[in-house]
């Protein structure tokens, strides 16, 4: 699909945070794509990229056996952009030299600008200092021939180094992080002014590619997608719409674990407004009564993944002659992962709506997003006309309100629950809130306290709220709301929710706790 678009190649080396390098490139309308060092001679014959951007990593370069960048990246003329361990992978394969120990660097840091560079054109100036984020272990000791020091912080004398010639460049620091205040625009100056790429990757050109490519893979065959009601699952299923008509088919599974009124919001949307053919089916009861008693989350989880699976197999067949299932795929759950103690691991997860359907039903897969972030999913559902609240709604999990239920699931519980959780996000988006926090959601406690309604006792559930704000899921932390909103939120709920007398706000951060509570 991006044959004809430049290409950026990151390499990497298992750092934490190698997906932010890959959105701050594609924030430049430059496509890119992550491989594992030990993919990357491979990968950087396939791809032919203008240029290549080291990652950084756990390990230390002065190890036996440490991951190494392919010789062939550093001869082939394309620049080459080192980020902390990249910067010192570089400078050992070139002729430097590295030390490990007593010259660690974790969290904010101040460099000085000693020379001119072309990464900091127009960004930084000589003789500024300006902070950045360090988080390293090693440092370069002695720099390879031809490179020169541009910048320097109080314990990396080879903070910023750049051999002009070959279009090297290398930083100790990571300015993917947003701790690194001008770190986007040296990424910038990297792919767009050294590399010479053109930022031509937008999301209108994206979906153009993308219905052509649907076409020729479907041809005149039937396609059925699994809706979930969420974000991912409806733009790919609008954008295959666009792309073949009437050969698609939704299928709606109801398992009466969804957000209030959600239900209705699929249906219109897909049924009304999209006029695109949908089943709807009603399966509360199945999910709901094979769910009774049932307190364990994974024993949850799976009861519900088999459901969907036996739901969705049983109204597929009543349609007919698809040969095609379509999935919201999204590219963190393509990337190969770095494991420096078994070697490269693959984890790519079943898709958390229809996992196990592809080799249970023998059906080929579409998947139109499985080269996009979380983010550009939401620009691509804009592009293709889907409401703003709809695309901007914040991620839901596939076992739904099941999870958010900790202990047995009752249907007094999940009616609870879902007022609660509408008055939440109603007040969180009237106190103009809601885009700025990456989740928040209810959660009905299997706990009951005592309390004073009136001059009446109480004896009822306790309702816990989470909010956390992220870039991609994988660390989050609270949202700080003022007490003032939160007392406002738990009165309203007291007042309005029956079977709830008790609200309570969690504050744990990811890590320890996870985002969910189950």
């Amino acid at each position: 699909m991006t044959t004809d678009h430049d290409k950026i190649l990151i390499v990497d080396f298992g750092s934490q945070v190698t997906q932010l390098i890959a959105r701050r490139v594609r924030e430049e309308g430059v496509y890119c794509e992550i491989v594992p060092f030990t993919k990357a001679t491979e990968a950087f014959a396939e791809t032919r990229p203008k240029g290549v951007i080291l990652s950084g990593g756990p390990e230390s370069v002065t190890t036996e056996a440490s991951p190494r960048t392919p010789q062939v990246v550093f001869d082939s003329g394309v620049p080459v952009f080192g980020i902390c361990y990249g910067q010192q992978t570089m400078a050992a394969q070139l002729g430097g030299e590295v030390e490990g120990g007593h010259h660690a660097e974790f969290g904010r840091a101040e460099i000085e600008i000693l020379a001119e560079c072309a990464l900091f054109k127009g960004v930084w100036h000589v003789g500024e200092h300006y902070p950045v984020w360090m988080s390293h272990g090693d440092r370069v000791t002695k720099l390879p021939d031809g490179f020169t020091t541009v910048a320097i912080s109080k314990n990396a004398p080879f903070a910023a180094v750049a051999d002009e010639a070959r279009k090297f460049y290398a930083v100790q620091f990571h300015p993917e992080v947003a701790h690194t205040p001008h770190g986007a625009l040296l990424i910038r100056n990297f792919v767009r002014d050294i590399a010479g790429c053109s930022g031509d990757w937008t999301m209108g050109a994206y979906r153009e590619e993308s219905i052509a490519k649907i076409r020729e893979q479907v041809g005149t065959e039937r396609v059925i997608c699994g809706l979930s009601g969420g974000v991912d699952s409806a733009v790919a299923a609008v954008l295959i719409h666009e792309a073949i008509g009437d050969q698609l088919t939704c299928v709606f599974v109801d398992h009466g674990l969804l957000r209030q009124g959600e239900a209705e919001e699929v249906v219109r949307l897909f049924r009304d407004h999209y006029n695109i053919p949908l089943v709807h089916v009603q399966a509360q009861e199945m999910f709901l009564s094979a769910l009774e008693g049932v307190s364990d989350p994974e024993v949850k989880r799976k009861t519900i993944g088999r459901l969907f699976i036996d739901v969705f197999e049983t109204e597929s067949k009543k349609i007919g002659g698809a040969a095609f299932l379509a999935q919201g795929t999204l590219y963190p759950d393509v990337i190969e992962s770095v494991s420096f103690t078994g070697g490269p691991s693959v984890t790519i997860k079943s898709h958390h709506n229809v996992g196990g359907l592809p080799e249970r039903m023998n059906m080929k897969l579409v998947e139109p997003l499985r080269e996009l972030f979380k983010d550009e999913v939401r620009v691509l559902g804009r592009e293709l006309g889907l409401p703003d609240g709809f695309v901007g709604r914040h991620p839901f999990p596939g076992p739904g309100l099941a999870i958010r239920c900790p202990g047995t699931i009752t249907t007094e519980k999940l009616d609870a629950l879902r007022k609660a959780d509408a008055i939440y996000l109603e007040e969180i988006r009237k106190a103009g809130l809601y885009d700025t926090i990456w989740q928040a959601f209810a959660v009905i406690l299997p706990v009951k306290t005592v309390g004073v309604m009136g001059d009446g006792r109480t004896y009822d559930h306790v309702c816990a709220l989470r909010a956390v704000t992220s870039v991609d899921g994988m660390t989050a932390d609270f949202y700080p709301f003022d007490m003032a909103f939160l007392g406002r939120v738990a009165t309203r709920i007291i007042n309005e929710v029956k079977g709830i007398n008790r609200v309570t706000y969690d504050i744990t951060s990811k890590p320890p706790g996870t985002i969910e509570w189950e």
